[in-house]
């Protein structure tokens, strides 16, 4: 999935301005990438085109030495609110379109295993079983 499909399936998901989904969808990338170990960074991105693993394969801002920046999810949520330029409440439903998309993005397993890298407050309401295809 190209970055621009990805993009318009989370405006279209969180009903935002292709902009504002582009913002959130790179600065969600970002923080997943502090937020997981960088094998599982590296195996997502894997499976990602290159200008949308580029934001999972970036020079980390924290953590170092592959490992995560623990941190829950209203750091994650003011993390990407800061990156993306939007409010938190704008992020907040970005970051759950980001996700469902991501799951189409990517294999049903690499999926699971980002999930699994994720504390239960994180990916509480994220099935990892592969959705309907959104057809807008």
């Amino acid at each position: 999935m190209r970055f621009p499909l990805f993009v318009d399936a989370v405006a279209r998901r969180a009903e935002l301005r292709p902009e504002q989904a582009a913002a959130i969808s790179r600065a969600v990338l970002r923080t997943v990438a502090e937020r997981v170990r960088a094998g599982e960074a590296d195996d997502l991105a894997a499976q990602l085109p290159d200008d949308l693993s580029a934001y999972l394969t970036g020079p980390a801002e924290a953590g170092g030495a592959g490992r995560p920046d623990a941190f829950g999810p209203l750091e994650f949520l003011r993390r990407v609110a800061e990156r993306a330029g939007v409010e938190p409440a704008t992020a907040q439903v970005g970051v759950r379109a980001v996700f469902a998309t991501l799951r189409e993005a990517v294999t049903v397993g690499e999926f699971q295993d980002l999930v699994a890298q994720l504390p239960e407050s994180f990916t509480r309401g994220i099935d990892p079983s592969p959705p309907r295809p959104y057809d807008g």
